[in-house]
C-alpha cells in the first residue's frame, strides 16, 4: 500500500459509509517493516498521548504482526478508541 492507495483506501470506506458511523474508518493497521520503508512519510503525528499516532485523524497502530489496512471503528473495537472523523487529504 502506497500513501495514495491509504488515502483512495480512507476516501472510499468514509463515502461507503454514508452516515453510517459503524462503517467510518476506525483504524489503520500497518505491518512495521511498511511503516519504514513505504508509509512512515505520509506524516502522521501524534497530538496528545490519549489521541495515539494519527493520520487524516485516524489513529495508526505500528506492529510487526499486523497486515497494513484499513478496518471500521467496529473491526477496531477500542484499539482506535478516541475516534475521530476523518479529515480531507492535503
Amino acid at each position: 500500500m502506497t500513501p495514495d492507495d491509504l488515502n483512495d483506501a480512507l476516501d472510499a470506506m468514509a463515502a461507503a459509509a454514508g452516515d453510517d458511523p459503524s462503517k467510518q474508518p476506525g483504524l489503520i493497521t500497518v505491518q512495521a517493516d511498511h511503516w519504514i520503508n513505504v508509509l512512515g512519510v505520509i506524516g502522521a503525528k501524534a497530538a496528545t498521548l490519549a489521541d495515539g499516532l494519527r493520520y487524516r485523524n485516524i489513529k495508526v497502530e505500528i506492529a510487526l504482526s499486523n497486515t497494513t489496512s484499513v478496518v471500521t471503528r467496529p473491526e477496531a473495537g477500542a484499539r482506535g478508541e478516541p475516534y475521530r472523523e476523518l479529515t480531507a487529504h492535503s
